[in-house]
């Protein structure tokens, strides 16, 4: 029996274009392993066992009678997943930023396993980075993490996992295949309405959603019901990226907080929106007091009893005050809007999100991405997603992880991505953006660390 591709898994395939991919990517600042990338080239094979889906492709149902379905690649070469590169001297991060944007902007190749891993060397002080690309059709869940999470320990001297002979599976014929898909179909007639109209369910349920994400049912509806404001986020023009980083310290967004009020997540949010202010004005915008910004955030939510917490993620629309000039009063307006996602969505807290898998962030900004597809279009003119990460050190093949940046992806018609995590008492911030529509990238990153320094400045 073959393993079927959820409706959702593929619509992620079908929606995804040339010239818009959709994969979650990652880069990870590590020091120099004692091993050099050989170690981490072996770790990473090492623990394949541990995701199996990552031995598998996609495998297309003649005449497209159901969905696709999941089989173990025969030609699988790890070495075409995991690939090495370098950054010229000096070395320095806008190098290796250029090289992360060009690696963001190709595709993943249908007919392999949909991930990659490039590690790179020529970083300054013997550094090492590892970028990461992971289709978010493999990461279903909890239960198939992205590839970046398990490569990394508590402990430096984590053992390796002992090594473990693997043998795919034969290919099913595709007489097979078509045999499964008209059996499913004589045992279960609905099945072929379903497949059209679970496309259909999943866009209303999160759309249900929507609707306990502000304060009440009636502002969340009229934000869902009316098209998110025109911005220049959302003139797109080219399939090329741009890809660039804030840092912050944790300590100084629990400072503000602690002044301020609201969650580090309030906090956050309006770090990002008085940078999106700032930028507009740069660019020579009109931005008057009532001017907003739509923002798809999404946000891990309790779902039924038995599944663990936060293994669901739903995206809510947040209107972020970009017109207001004042940062204080930013931060309780976005702090008024959120509240209403903690007390009607049952929002998951950090702790608990740190303790489900060690490290969750690869992983929920992959199911982020997942949870903002479907209402990104006409809804919203960017997604931001913020996931927290343990407070302690992390390593990978003996070396110690010092940044990870997540790279979200750019969804149709909108120039902008924003992914935060914090790791070990910093914060870190990835902009993916549209190099031709955004190309100034850069510069809004800048203003997210001198945002946080105003911000910081007004809690005395």
């Amino acid at each position: 029996m073959v393993e079927r591709l959820t409706t959702l898994d593929a619509s992620f395939l079908y929606l995804e274009k040339p010239d818009n991919p959709m994969h979650v990517g990652g880069v990870l600042v590590l020091e120099s392993p004692s091993g050099g990338l050989d170690a981490i080239a072996s770790l990473v094979e090492a623990r394949l066992p541990l995701v199996p889906r990552y031995r598998q492709r996609v495998l297309e149902v003649p005449g497209h009678l159901a969905n696709p379905v999941w089989v173990d690649d025969p030609d699988f070469d790890v070495e075409y997943h995991v690939r090495r590169s370098a950054v010229p001297r000096p070395g320095s991060e806008a190098q290796l930023l250029d090289l992360v944007s060009r690696v963001t902007a190709r595709p993943l190749d249908r007919a392999r396993p949909l991930w990659e891993i490039y590690l790179v060397e020529g970083l300054p002080d013997r550094r090492v980075a590892v970028i990461t690309k992971t289709h978010p059709a493999l990461v279903d869940g909890l239960g198939t993490v992205d590839i970046g999470q398990v490569l990394l320990d508590t402990s430096p001297d984590a053992p390796l996992p002992e090594s473990e002979e693997w043998r795919p599976r034969r290919l099913p014929s595709a007489l097979q295949l078509v045999r499964e898909a008209v059996g499913e179909y004589v045992q279960r007639p609905s099945a072929a309405v379903d497949t059209a109209r679970h496309a259909v369910t999943d866009l209303r349920a999160t759309g249900a959603r929507l609707t306990s994400a502000a304060d009440g049912a009636v502002r969340a509806a009229r934000s869902a019901l009316f098209p998110a404001p025109p911005s220049v986020l959302n003139a797109t023009r080219g399939s090329q990226r741009r890809v660039a980083v804030a840092r912050a310290d944790l300590d100084d967004v629990k400072k503000v907080r602690k002044a301020h009020g609201g969650t580090v997540n309030d906090v956050l949010l309006t770090v990002v929106t008085g940078a999106l202010r700032d930028w507009l004005l740069s660019r020579g915008q009109a931005v008057l007091g009532s001017t907003s910004v739509r923002a798809l955030v999404p946000v891990s939510v309790q779902g039924d009893e038995e599944e663990a917490p936060g293994s669901r993620v739903s995206s809510y629309l947040v209107d972020l005050p970009v017109g207001e000039p004042n940062p204080r009063v930013r931060l309780a307006r976005l702090n008024y809007a959120m509240r209403g996602v903690s007390q009607h969505g049952r929002s998951v807290g950090a702790e608990a999100l740190i303790a489900l898998t060690g490290f969750a962030p690869p992983t929920l900004h992959a199911l982020g991405a997942r949870a903002a597809r479907g209402l990104s279009r006409r809804m919203a003119n960017l997604v931001v997603t913020n996931v927290p990460g343990p407070q302690l050190p992390l390593y990978a093949a003996g070396a110690r992880m010092l940044e990870v940046f997540p790279v979200v992806p750019v969804a149709p018609g909108q120039g902008l991505s924003v992914g935060v995590t914090s790791y070990d008492g910093r914060v870190f911030f990835g902009l993916n953006a549209d190099r031709d529509g955004v190309g100034d990238v850069d510069v809004l990153a800048d203003l997210i660390e001198q945002e946080l320094a105003v911000l910081v400045e007004t809690a005395g």
